[in-house]
């Protein structure tokens, strides 16, 4: 896929991920704002809050003027803190003031993304306080296409109302999490050198890949088949998807071959900040 086709994927899904996501808070009555997700210390209005402020960010709105409390346990570092101070600003937002704002975000950044003059190699600010840094252009909509499709399967599962879980944001969420997934059991899990692990993942997007760690132990990821791998792990694609995000305690995983080596992998799997 070149450049220009990863932009026009990308806007793509974030485009039907954020419309879905929209569509799926819009009716909520008040008392499900309030409902907690498995985003620690986070409910459904907070994500919401969180992917507004995000976009609004990217459009150049000035951040909000707010005083953030001091104790909250799940802000742990000067990064939880910037991406929590707006969240905490709409706290007290009710659920018509939510969904007008959320829509009108949606609407102005459909726009500046149908405007945009950034050439797809061109260098852009990530919308990342502390973290931020400069990356091509067609990597930061990868990004946001990831971070809204993840967030919209956060909402779902708090609301019992699943669905897209073969979308477009579902195949780019896939590719990323693999492109991370080497690191996770190479030097995060400590695979030694010679360890190929098979993840079979089934369900609406199914998958099979073998990590691989080199003599000098690094990881990689194919789509080759190991006949006798030192760890197979099968799972389904949701299960995949929320271990790998350090999202609760996800599904049932069936561990092949040895379960040291996968409990290890297993407990550094979470791959997202």
């Amino acid at each position: 896929m070149t450049d220009n086709q990863t932009v026009q994927a990308c806007t793509e899904a974030w485009t039907q991920s954020i419309e879905s996501l929209s569509e799926l808070v819009a009716p909520l009555p008040e008392d499900s704002w309030n409902r907690a997700t498995e985003c620690a210390g986070w409910s459904v209005r907070d994500v919401v809050s969180h992917v507004i402020a995000v976009e609004s960010e990217l459009l150049g709105d000035p951040r909000p003027i707010h005083s953030l409390p001091r104790d909250l346990r799940h802000v742990t570092s000067e990064f939880a803190r910037y991406i929590e101070l707006p969240v905490d600003k709409r706290r007290c937002h009710t659920a018509l003031e939510m969904v007008g704002e959320l829509e009108y975000t949606i609407i102005r950044r459909s726009r500046a993304l149908r405007n945009a003059r950034q050439t797809p190699d061109e260098f852009v600010r990530t919308p990342l306080g502390p973290l931020a840094r400069d990356v091509p252009y067609h990597q930061l909509l990868r990004m946001r296409a990831f971070d809204v499709w993840v967030h919209e399967q956060d909402l779902r599962r708090a609301l019992h109302t699943p669905g897209n879980l073969d979308s477009p944001g579902a195949l780019i969420a896939r590719d990323v999490l693999l492109e991370l997934l080497p690191k996770a059991v190479a030097h995060t899990a400590g695979a030694p050198a010679g360890t190929a692990l098979v993840l079979d993942v089934t369900g609406p997007l199914e998958f099979l890949r073998t990590v691989r760690v080199d003599s000098a132990g690094r990881g990689t990821v194919d789509e080759s088949i190991s006949l006798a791998p030192d760890v197979q792990l099968t799972m389904d694609w949701e299960t995949y998807l929320r271990l790998a995000c350090g999202r609760g305690r996800p599904g049932p995983v069936t561990v092949e071959g040895d379960k040291e080596l996968a409990d290890r992998v297993l407990a550094n799997f979470a791959v997202t900040l």
